[in-house]
């Protein structure tokens, strides 16, 4: 098949697209060394995850995985979990850094009801689920934010939290890691508050429809990857340290216990 996409939209902060392209090529070799034939040798950047997501020709991908149990639980197939060394993340879960102001009054998420909330969009695990999770039993019969934004994103968050246009945010514990390494001044002005419930951490995907044989390949790829010394030292610099070899039913633990609207 002609016209295969690969895309790594996750985490794919300008400060370290050069990193991410170089790790989808490791994966990529490896890719074609399982016998997958046409495996795009470039990454798809800035396009709408969305349609990324629903491509009939995307082949390798990472989506977040409230998707793999919700929204596109008959589009997208698990190949496997990343295991991140970043802080907040333990094996193959991972949580998110409860933010506010730094001048902020509080030091309790349970002690915000009636503030405003920004999130980075309604299906996300990190941003909007795990946020929601900590304060569900305070007010579950009634909103406990006064208010929930959407920004579009994580950094689009913090700038909120900054500006002060929200009071409280969930940030992906890894996207926090790679912006305090790479681009620090994102988080100038805020203050950590804690972290949120574990979830497992982002899949990498490609299209359920795929043939089962192709499906063991890219699998067996992505894990033959991770085993590859030199590729190892530059996931390193992603806080990327392995794969663990899961499946949907790993996502199952994504529920409705973290569905609250807040």
């Amino acid at each position: 098949m002609l016209g295969w996409v690969a895309s790594l939209p996750m985490y794919d902060l300008p400060e370290i697209r050069k990193m991410t392209d170089g790790l989808w090529s490791g994966i990529a070799e490896h890719c074609r060394m399982a016998g997958l034939g046409d495996v795009p040798g470039v990454l798809v950047h800035d396009r709408p995850v969305r349609d990324l997501w629903s491509d009939p020709n995307l082949l390798f991908s990472q989506c977040c995985g409230h998707d793999v149990v919700h929204r596109y639980r008959r589009e997208l197939c698990v190949l496997g979990t990343p295991i991140y060394a970043a802080p907040g993340c333990c094996d193959s879960d991972y949580a998110s850094v409860v933010i506010v102001p730094e001048n902020s009054p509080h030091y309790d998420v349970l002690d915000m009801p009636g503030c405003v909330a920004v999130i980075n969009g309604p299906d996300s695990q990190s941003g909007a689920h795990s946020l929601f999770g900590l304060v569900a039993s305070q007010q579950p019969h009634k909103r406990f934010f006064s208010r929930i934004i959407a920004s579009g994103s994580h950094v689009a968050s913090l700038d909120m939290i900054r500006s002060k246009q929200a009071d409280v945010a969930a940030i992906d514990c890894v996207v926090f890691a790679l912006l305090q390494r790479y681009r620090p001044s994102a988080l100038a002005d805020t203050r950590v508050l804690g972290l949120t419930y574990s979830a497992p951490a982002p899949p990498f995907v490609t299209r359920a429809s795929l043939p089962d044989e192709q499906i063991e390949k890219l699998r067996s790829a992505l894990l033959g990857a991770f085993r590859d010394p030199k590729f190892k030292a530059l996931a390193k610099d992603l806080f990327l340290t392995g794969v663990a070899d899961h499946s949907q039913a790993d996502y199952r633990r994504i529920n409705r216990e973290f569905e609250s609207t807040g």
